[in-house]
């Protein structure tokens, strides 16, 4: 058995690629926690989680302080096992996103050191669906781009074979949401799936109102549009709309996905493999929302996701959210409009080892 000898982590400050906006807050960095780990073999997996600009130093103080030194003498291979060790050993901090996103930097290691054990791309070990998955853009969309911008930016999306695009709603008058969903819709056609994201920013009440503007538009899915942890909130409103409502980015367990599938208040799944604690419970989450008959798009990290989208049979979409590009060597391949998971052995991210040593910060 491949026995871990070694763990090691750190933080990496990324700086955005572009500026973003939404209707609660701006991206102001990537603080990005990387794991290392080192097998008896010879071999070393890299995984990594994320925070967008506050609580990266907590992450990595649990798992230097706690976490790591747990995993010396472990069998790397047992995945499962180790998840469920360190879960149970942080009981009290669970379910909660330090944890999570702590968890996830180790397993997202684990499973790159499988892959690299088995000389075969994630996407093939995570189970292998089909390789091509199809893009959809953010960047075009952001609260703070005038009207004239995002017609640009979803124009630019269409020439480019892409199959959709979202854009950020949430201003503080509807006419200005609808205003932009009218020009956008014009601009493209009725072929080009139009998301919508409003960033967990409504009441319940306000929620169903603006729905109600914006079915005309045809929209392909209406994002996170109340608190993350109001389920009956979104239950009420995906009974008063025909948009299919997204939720997940920023749920830390399977059971709230299960909680959501259950009550029918998620027609999609935006699993985020750094928020769920890692792979390991992003599958089951795929896995989960498979049995409801409902379609898995994840949230950013779109270098790992898009692995995982093309392992599993109900993986829809890719976000296309670029912001590795200053620490790697090679971008993601996108063809014909849609993201092509890498087919090297293991999470298939070219890491620019001298780029991250330079914007260490812990």
């Amino acid at each position: 058995m491949p026995v871990i000898t070694n763990a090691r982590a750190y933080l990496v400050d990324l700086e955005v690629e572009t500026v973003r906006t939404d209707a609660v807050q701006s991206f102001l960095k990537q603080e990005t926690i990387f794991v290392e780990i080192t097998t008896d073999d010879g071999l070393t997996g890299t995984g990594y989680s994320y925070t967008i600009g506050t609580g990266g130093l907590a992450v990595l103080a649990m798992l230097r302080e706690h976490l790591l030194a747990q995993l010396t003498g472990l069998d790397a291979e047992l995945i499962e096992a180790n998840w469920m060790t360190l879960f149970a050993s942080t009981r009290a901090t669970t379910t909660g996103a330090i944890t999570s996103l702590a968890l996830a930097a180790v397993d997202t290691a684990l499973w790159d050191l499988k892959a690299l054990r088995a000389s075969a791309p994630l996407w093939k070990v995570a189970g292998g669906y089909r390789r091509e998955v199809p893009l959809y853009d953010t960047e075009g969309g952001w609260l703070h781009l005038s009207t004239d911008e995002i017609v640009a930016g979803a124009l630019a999306s269409q020439a480019a074979g892409w199959a959709g695009l979202k854009i950020k709603v949430g201003s503080p008058h509807l006419v200005d949401d609808v205003e932009r969903l009218a020009a956008v819709r014009a601009a493209v056609g009725d072929r080009m799936h139009i998301m919508v994201d409003a960033n967990q920013s409504m009441t319940g009440a306000e929620a169903i109102r603006r729905a109600k503007a914006f079915e005309p538009f045809d929209l392909f899915w209406f994002e996170e549009p109340l608190p993350a942890d109001d389920v009956a909130g979104h239950s009420r409103l995906a009974e008063a709309t025909s948009i299919p409502v997204a939720v997940g980015e920023s749920m830390y367990s399977v059971a709230q996905f299960r909680e959501y599938l259950q009550r029918g208040a998620a027609g999609i799944v935006q699993v985020d493999v750094a928020r769920i604690g890692g792979i390991t419970p992003w599958l089951k989450v795929a896995h989960l929302a498979e049995s409801f008959n409902v379609a898995v798009c994840p949230h950013f990290l779109m270098e790992l996701h898009v692995s995982l989208t093309a392992a599993v049979p109900n993986g829809r979409y890719v976000e296309h959210i670029p912001q590795l590009r200053a620490i790697t060597t090679a971008e993601m391949t996108i063809a014909d409009g849609h993201a092509l998971a890498p087919d090297v052995p293991g999470l298939g991210i070219a890491w620019n080892r001298d780029a991250i040593d330079d914007r260490v910060v812990a």
